[in-house]
């Protein structure tokens, strides 16, 4: 490979912390990329995006919108388009609250009880995966707690603000 081409592909790695947002939404996409042709491998329907709601609901019980954005630390908004989604699959349905008609409770419907079962090993194979990956990486999932809790105290708008 010619020093030019050698530079290029060694281009957002050399690049440090100023790409460090791509870096990561590309192993984001990565991973979503592999896990989806993993799941590809079992004969389901299934997203990426539904694993967290899903996961939540089997392991809590019926929960609300809110509680799901509140656990997932995401919008509102992700989970409606979530929810909507897994509905129009005919994996949860939405009732009423009886305590609040406002408030909407997501439970997993029948067919979706039996995908979780079905999952759960799917599920604990890609835990123990995701496992073995952090413990080569040298704790990577610390380390992005550690860069949240970062983002929480000072926003990356904020630290640049400070070098100009």
């Amino acid at each position: 490979m010619n020093s030019k081409k050698n530079d290029m592909y060694t281009y957002t790695v050399d690049s440090g912390g100023a790409a460090l947002a791509s870096r990561l939404r590309r192993l984001s996409e990565r991973l979503d990329r592999e896990v989806s042709q993993f799941y590809d491998g079992f004969d389901v329907t299934f997203e990426q995006r539904w694993f967290g709601m899903l996961n939540l609901i089997d392991r809590f019980g019926p929960v609300s919108v809110g509680e799901v954005a509140a656990a997932l630390v995401i919008s509102h908004a992700s989970v409606s388009q979530t929810r909507d989604s897994l509905h129009k699959s005919g994996l949860i349905e939405e009732t009423a609250d009886p305590n609040d008609k406002r408030r909407r409770t997501l439970r997993l419907t029948r067919n979706g009880d039996e995908l979780v079962r079905k999952l759960k090993p799917v599920w604990d194979a890609l835990s123990a995966s995701a496992a073995e990956l952090n413990a080569e990486s040298g704790d990577l999932v610390a380390a992005i707690t550690r860069l949240e809790q970062a983002l929480e105290r000072r926003s990356v708008a904020q630290r640049a603000e400070a070098y100009l």
